[in-house]
């Protein structure tokens, strides 16, 4: 027996989109035939990429949302749904670090990794999951295909790590918010799952692997090797389809063993 993931007809809406692994994700969404939605403060990253998903035949929609403004938010859902249609998928893939002992964080540095990372992640969740119930109350009977909300974590979200203590603090916060959606919207055919990556190769980061610092990190890791964005695409397109079905509220760890 064989599987495939068409996402075609579907609409998969991604924050965080402007690069790293929100970008990947986009992109291995497009290539399974959703609609996506490109959504970020930085618009011209978000343009480009646009351009090389269309580019490659997808079909691509960019809108500028600000994660720590629960206004912003509701704009970018509203005009997104307005030009793509309903949202089927939701990647909450915005996130932000500081590298700092606890004694040194500040209530910026605080309010920053929080803001972002929980707070960010929790209403971004929750405006889509309003118009995903709305949709499903007003279905007709076998007519609505549920939805699937993917919480990006992290590895972090499941073992404390050194000097970014808070940042481990938000994300398993997200883990845990993960869980609880899972519980409360599953009766309405959302799917609630988290994906916890583990040290991953990204533009902003590649120049640390180079590094005495990034070389001594690397030969802690169980294979000695950081991962690479394309690594997380299998598992983010399962928990997009309708293969996932029967998998709601897990928290898959996606860091080649790191956090055992």
């Amino acid at each position: 027996m064989t599987y495939s993931i068409d996402l075609s007809g579907r609409v998969a809406f991604v924050t965080g989109a402007s690069g790293g692994l929100g970008a990947q994700f986009a992109r291995a969404l497009s290539a399974a035939g959703a609609g996506v939605v490109l959504a970020s403060r930085r618009i011209d990253k978000l343009k480009a990429l646009r351009a090389r998903i269309e580019g490659d035949g997808g079909d691509a929609h960019v809108v500028e949302c600000d994660v720590t403004d629960v206004a912003s938010i509701q704009a970018a859902v509203a005009h997104a749904e307005t030009e793509m249609g309903s949202i089927d998928i939701l990647v909450n893939n915005s996130g932000v670090s500081t590298t700092q002992r606890l004694l040194d964080v500040t209530e910026e540095d605080y309010d920053f990794m929080l803001n972002t990372n929980t707070r960010g992640a929790f209403f971004v969740a929750q405006e889509v999951a309003k118009r995903m119930i709305a949709r499903s109350r007003g279905a007709a009977p076998g007519s609505f295909t549920g939805g699937r909300i993917i919480n990006i974590a992290s590895m972090a979200g499941l073992k404390v790590l050194p000097q970014i203590g808070v940042y481990c603090m938000s994300k398993a916060a997200v883990v845990q918010m993960t869980k609880a959606m899972a519980l409360e919207w599953g009766r309405f055919g959302i799917n609630v799952n988290a994906i916890c990556p583990g040290y991953i190769d990204t533009e902003i980061n590649h120049h640390h692997w180079q590094t005495e610092g990034g070389q001594k990190l690397v030969n802690m890791l169980p294979r000695k090797r950081v991962g690479e964005p394309k690594d997380l695409d299998p598992v983010l397109l399962m928990l997009a389809s309708d293969q996932s079905h029967f998998v709601n509220g897990a928290v898959i760890a996606a860091d080649d063993g790191f956090a055992l």
